[in-house]
């Protein structure tokens, strides 16, 4: 099964040699002695680990309890690393069970492994205050500050010690096989078309074709088949929300969206605010573009397969790879040299899987493994100009990763938000490159719209998204809810806020449960909304005075997950807590519809 871990590149007619990553700098296969070797050292050392330090931090001094978090931070890079290599392997291929059995091995091994060295964080969270500041004099502990301070935050939610391992031994046989069943089974799917079967990717990407037959038979196969699985979407969303219920209760959080918010470093009343500012926002956004996009298609009200269709003016031409390459990286190097080259090793070495594949884990992602290696990059590349921004996307996380990775493997890590900024950072750079390039009108009223849409999706279908999934976990509190039910939020949501200028079916009830984010990270999609509305905001300071924002941009990524939102925005002048933040990051938004409706 080595070879498992090198998907052979792909040569398309029309969109060129498509890359294939090689997970090898992590482990030369899955049953390499290397990764024998690094789980057998991380056992024995844990072990020991918890021998030396379990019950006496309290009476290390400062310098050597630095040296107890070097050493503890050197154990969980390599179970990172492990676990990161399992974790890509598992994405190439969720249909393959000698993949999905290693993957589950190596989830058990390293949860075994990590149990031993549980004690830590449960234990640097008892020390007194006083005691931990009287330490924290050392040079060497100051170092990690950050990452003591973001630990102690979880303090008033932190249970006793057997609990908490009894949690974490559970995690494999609990969330972690419901989330695994979801994938496996949404990776198994086929949906029927045009006398085929295609993957999840593929019918997804029929929603943007330029014909409206084939957007309409790719929707309803989509609704079709995900209606017909209903029942399992439904009992694996209803048991993981009750999970969170379970856990969340104990841990005295006040709603379920507390502990993302904990976790994304963000206060609960400023991811109020945006929700809010966004939601307040649909009649002027959302309402107002889809009513005029039916307009250009010469109906009052557009079918929801024809939501993200190409306009009448898109030649909706196919974009090979190497000028989707060039198109991202000349963006990129308009705006920052050094952010280039950064980005050019992407595409240099094998760190890209760009092609679909059966079996290959849906969407796109960007997965930083550790430090000592380098992130790699997931999508599923068919050559539309969304494909292209997507890129820009997860290179952006990519690059972001590259920066930070100094601060180490504690430290580099960046909250949600802030990692979705850099992200959308890079889709606007090379949009608004792109923009100023073209002078055709036609062209420029496609571009912009297709922009506009990008956008609506990233913050106010991510919101909706967002009030689907609290609704779910605040009705699931009274007791679990029918598909029927969960359609119906979805439905009553998704009119909210794409508006009257849109026809939805039955069909489209069933559209809820293929979105992996409610399962994998409950209440992360507000973090898109986040980042988008914020790199408005942060453009907005770059065009009215460019000389050194790129290097005070490229110090943001590099503080990695050391310095909360208001100290990395501060330089640039903008503060997320500031009530009108929000509207100032959503007007770009307007501004762009309005530019369309004059066109128009």
């Amino acid at each position: 099964m080595s070879n498992a871990a090198k998907p052979k590149s792909v040569i398309d007619d029309k969109l060129g040699t498509l890359p294939a990553w090689d997970l090898s700098d992590l482990y030369p296969g899955t049953d390499s002695p290397e990764l024998k070797q690094d789980l057998e050292r991380c056992e024995t050392a844990a072990k020991d680990f918890h021998k030396r330090y379990e019950g006496g931090l309290g009476d290390l001094d400062g310098a050597a309890l630095a040296g107890a978090i070097d050493a503890y931070q050197a154990l969980q890079e390599t179970l990172g690393r492990v676990m990161s290599y399992a974790q890509l392997v598992y994405s190439g291929n969720m249909s393959d069970p000698a993949v999905t059995q290693f993957y589950q091995a190596m989830q058990e091994r390293t949860t075994a492994i990590s149990t031993a060295m549980l004690f830590f964080t449960l234990e640097l969270n008892g020390l007194e205050d006083d005691l931990l500041q009287s330490k924290l004099s050392s040079p060497e502990l100051a170092h990690y500050g950050p990452w003591l301070r973001d630990l102690r935050s979880y303090r008033p939610h932190q249970l006793d010690e057997e609990i908490e391992r009894l949690l974490h031994e559970k995690s494999v046989s609990g969330r972690a096989a419901w989330t695994r069943l979801f994938d496996e089974t949404m990776a198994a799917l086929r949906f029927p078309f045009a006398g085929g079967e295609l993957g999840n990717a593929e019918i997804l990407n029929k929603l943007g074709d330029r014909s409206p037959e084939v957007r309409k038979e790719a929707a309803k196969s989509l609704g079709k088949v995900l209606g017909e699985n209903q029942r399992t979407f439904a009992l694996i969303t209803n048991t993981l929300a009750k999970d969170k219920q379970t856990e969340d209760s104990w841990r005295k959080f006040a709603r379920p969206i507390s502990s993302r918010n904990l976790a994304n470093v963000v206060e609960d009343e400023v991811v109020d605010a945006l929700v809010t500012s966004v939601s307040d926002a649909y009649p002027s956004m959302s309402h107002r573009y889809y009513k005029l996009k039916a307009k250009w298609f010469g109906v009052e009200q557009l079918p929801y397969w024809d939501r993200n269709a190409p306009l009448p003016d898109d030649n909706d031409k196919i974009i090979s790879w190497d000028d989707a390459r060039s198109t991202v990286l000349d963006a990129y190097a308009s705006f920052s040299p050094k952010l280039a080259e950064v980005g050019s090793r992407f595409f240099e070495k094998p760190w890209i899987d760009a092609p679909v594949r059966p079996g290959k884990a849906p969407g796109a992602f960007a997965h930083p493994t550790v430090p000592s290696a380098h992130p790699y990059l997931l999508l599923n590349y068919q050559g539309r100009t969304r494909d292209v921004m997507t890129l820009a996307h997860e290179l952006g996380h990519g690059c972001h990763q590259v920066f930070a990775a100094p601060q180490g493997h504690l430290m580099a890590d960046t909250p949600l938000t802030l990692a979705e900024t850099a992200s959308v950072f890079g889709e606007m750079l090379t949009f608004q490159s792109l923009l100023r390039a073209e002078s055709d009108p036609t062209r420029r009223k496609v571009m912009l719209a297709s922009k506009v849409e990008d956008m609506l999706n990233t913050v106010v279908r991510q919101i909706a998204m967002h009030q689907f999934e609290t609704r779910v976990h605040d009705e699931r509190r009274s007791g679990e809810l029918l598909p029927e039910r969960l359609g119906e939020i979805w439905l009553e949501t998704q009119r909210e806020s794409l508006g009257p200028a849109l026809k939805f079916d039955a069909d489209y009830k069933h559209y809820w449960a293929y979105i992996p984010h409610f399962i994998h990270v409950p209440f992360y999609v507000y973090a898109y909304a986040f980042g988008d509305c914020l790199v408005n905001s942060l453009y907005a300071v770059y065009e009215q005075a460019s000389e050194g924002f790129a290097e005070k941009y490229l110090e943001m990524l590099s503080a990695g997950g050391t310095k909360r939102h208001k100290e990395l925005l501060a330089p640039f002048g903008l503060d997320a807590s500031d009530p009108d933040f929000w509207g100032q990051g959503l007007s770009l938004i307007g501004r762009f519809i309005d530019e369309l409706e004059q066109i128009d």
